[in-house]
This record gives structure tokens, sequence and C-alpha cells, in this order.
């Protein structure tokens, strides 16, 4: 009787070479192991720009010629690996990727074990978008191969270029300054524009003897603060490009209340925290912001309700967006940095007591999106670039009020790109996100 090829083995050949030729398209070198092998069919190696870079995953190739596999879905379907096969992979000193290959449709998907679950953990699930193996696995695929402990190793995004945008925005300042004589401290003239009864304005801040003001004082409560006879306007660059550090310090801290009051009917300041948070809309508590994204119309939830029972019962916390201001001037040109963040109260006024379990969860759930989306917003609030009904937030006198214009975020073209899944992978154990110190402040 002459010796006969069974289907199995030929389409297991098969999807071991179907599998070689894939991992060759998207750019990776994979070697086939002999046929003694007993649960790897072959060493992929990560490449780089074409060049070997000594980082290896394990693969074993799982073929099928035709047929649904287990649970099959247009979105889905699941994958039981066999018990030997899993008691053999666990032992392995490399990441081990299982590859599933169906000649009928010449479809490759591809999961790690790292994602077993369910069934004494041997369950893969996988996703018909996300888990195809091919050009846009590639940064998923060399994430798998840095280390798990230690400190680790470099392995570089390898998808295309990406747009970034910097979360900075260029100020342009008034071509003027008031600089007026005054006999009150910091803590003297903060006490007297508290009892003023309408026009309250904290936009100034108190040099030694001098209270400087991009606003005229004596057109506004600010007259009761300083020596009117002793008022003169000096062009805006004399102070804002003063060399010595103890100026520039004072001259942020002037920007930052400035700022506070351009848009004080929007955002509230937590002197504590050191944050710009938005306030919550009277009577309703909940706020939204519409304004053009980065591509379209969009609006955020910018001050979100969350009840002690879904939809029903008193309120468990409100969250607030917010940022962290830092005045900073490089060369000639002052920019504000913004550091997006969340503020939380109990009702919408009273700030929560230990947010830093709610802060911190919130944190790990950002994404790169999320934050450039959120970087996006404050520019669009910061320049005035909100539309329709947004309106109702600011009114047109408070728009036209404001003394800090601001400029677009400069961006820059990255080389390389960093997908979603890859920037937030091991971001379960991120620290605890630390608050920036800003400049030349003093308490409001």
């Amino acid at each position: 009787m002459n010796k006969k090829i069974t289907a199995s083995q030929r389409i297991g050949e098969i999807g071991e070479k179907a599998a070689n030729l894939q991992f060759l398209r998207i750019g990776f070198q994979f070697d086939g192991r002999s046929r003694l092998e007993a649960g790897i069919d072959g060493i992929a190696e990560v490449m780089y720009d074409d060049q070997p870079t000594a980082k290896m995953i394990a693969v074993q190739v799982k073929a099928t010629e035709r047929g649904s596999y287990v649970g099959e879905t247009d979105a889905g379907f699941t994958y039981r690996v066999r018990a030997s096969d899993f008691d053999y992979w666990r032992g392995s000193n490399l990441p081990v990727i299982v590859v599933l290959y169906r000649q009928s449709d010449d479809t490759f998907f591809w999961k790690s074990l790292e994602n077993l679950v369910g069934e004494a953990e041997r369950t893969l699930q996988f996703d018909k978008e996300r888990d195809v193996l091919d050009g846009r696995a590639k940064d998923r695929l060399a994430a798998l191969t840095v280390a798990k402990q230690g400190h680790g190793y470099y392995v570089p995004p390898l998808g295309g270029g990406e747009e970034a945008i910097i979360n900075m925005a260029p100020l342009q300042l008034p071509e003027e300054i008031f600089v007026a004589q005054t006999q009150l401290s910091t803590q003297k003239a903060l006490a007297r524009m508290n009892k003023v009864r309408e026009g309250q304005r904290y936009d100034w801040m108190i040099d030694e003897t001098s209270l400087w003001t991009f606003c005229d004082p004596l057109t506004t409560p600010v007259r009761d603060l300083v020596e009117r006879d002793q008022v003169e306007r000096i062009e805006t660059d004399f102070l804002a490009q003063h060399d010595a550090v103890d100026q520039q310090y004072k001259f942020a801290g002037l920007l930052r209340h400035t700022l506070g009051n351009d848009f004080r009917d929007l955002l509230g300041w937590d002197r504590k925290k050191k944050q710009f948070y938005f306030l919550a809309t009277p009577g309703v508590v909940a706020r939204k912001f519409r304004y053009l994204g980065a591509k379209q119309k969009t609006q955020a939830d910018v001050v979100s309700v969350y009840q002690k029972s879904k939809g029903e019962g008193p309120i468990d916390y409100v969250r607030h967006h917010s940022f962290h201001p830092r005045f900073e001037r490089l060369a000639d040109q002052w920019y504000l940095i913004v550091n997006p963040s969340y503020y939380f109260t109990s009702d919408g006024e009273r700030a929560l007591n230990y947010p830093d379990a709610l802060l911190s969860g919130k944190k790990r759930l950002d994404t790169n999106s999320t934050v450039r989306g959120q970087v996006i917003m404050w520019h669009r609030l910061l320049s005035g670039m909100e539309f329709e009904d947004a309106g109702a937030l600011l009114t047109p006198d408070t728009k036209t009020d404001r003394i800090i214009k601001f400029g677009d975020p400069p961006s820059i073209e990255l080389p390389k790109s960093v997908p979603e899944d890859v920037w937030g992978a091991k971001a379960q154990k991120s620290k605890k996100p630390s608050g920036s110190n800003e400049q030349g402040s003093f308490d409001l």
C-alpha cells in the first residue's frame, strides 16, 4: 500500500508557509522549526526599517481549510487552546502567539497567550478588526518583546508618522500695561476688593509699591487700590521681557490672574490644587461645551454628575474638566502650557474630600486620543472658538472683554506613531499624576 499524506498534514504545511509569507509581508523575519517541533512552528523576529533587532516571538500556526470558528460572528470568535499546548507554551522564555489561518478566505488572525480568558484560562477571544495579522499589528507584536521585569528596553514604533500637538499656546498680549503706585500690601488690597459690591476684579498684582494691570485702573474698582495721580502706561515688553527671574515669576502671576478674570463666568480656580476648572451650570450642575474639534464639530461633557444609584438618588460626586496652567517665556514669546486634569466636587461647588482615588482611576483610563482631545478643547475655549449654543456659556460682552488672546498651539510631525492599543497596554499600574507648580502666583 502506497504512503499517503493526510489532509491535516497538508493544510498544516500550507498554513505554516502562508504564515511565513505573511510575516515577510509585514516586514518581519520568520524561521520555521524542524519537523520535531512540539507546539512552536516558528520564530518571528521583529524588524525595524529592514534591520534585525534580535527580539523574538514564538509562533504557533493553526490552519483550517474552511468552516467557521467557534461562536463566529462579524465581530469576532473564540478559540480554545489545547491543554497540552498550553502546558508547553507557558514554560517558554519567549512571548508566544497563536496565528489562525483559514485557507478558504485567506484570513490571518493572531493573539498573544497573555490574552487567555475563561475555561481554566485556555480560551482566546478574537476581534476580527483588531486582531488581523497585517501591517497594523507590527507595534503590538513588537510590544510583546519588552521585558516584563527589570528596566526593559526600547522597541521603536514601527508604523507611519502622525501629527503631534504640543500642549502650549502662544499668548498675544496688549501692547501697553498700566503701572500704578499703591500703599497697600497684597493682603490689604484683596480685603478691600472683596468689599466691592459690583465689578470686582483681580486681574492685577502688586510688586512692592507698584500695582500692575493690563486694564486702566481708573476705569474699574481697582482705582480704590492705587494712588490715582500716579498711574502711567508703559510698553508691555518692558516687564514681559525682563531678564530677572523674580520679575518673570511676578509677570507670570499677572498673566494667571488676568486669565482667571477673562474667564470668570466659566472657569473657577482652586488655589490649593492650582488649577482652573469648568464651573457647574447654575441650577442644573451638568454642563456641555460645544466646539470645533480637530476635524468636525463636537461636544464634551465638561461637568458630569454621578449619582449613588444609576440615574437616580443623591449626587455621589461631580467631575469637572480642569487644567493646571503654567506660563513660560521661551525666547521673547510667552506661552501658556496646559496640563489637562480633572476636578471633583460633592455638588458642583464644594470641593470633594479625598478625590485622589477618583482622579487616579480616571487618569488610568485616559488614552493618547483623550489627552489630545482635551488639549484641543482647552485651546478652542481659550481662543473663543466655541460654536452654536455655546454662546449661553459666555456672553458676547465677556468675550470682547478678554485681555489675553491666544494663537494656535504648535504642532510637529512625528516620524513614527504610537497606536492606541500600545499606548495604554501597560498603564494599569501607572503612578498618580503629579500636580504642576504654577509660576508667579499668589493666593486669591
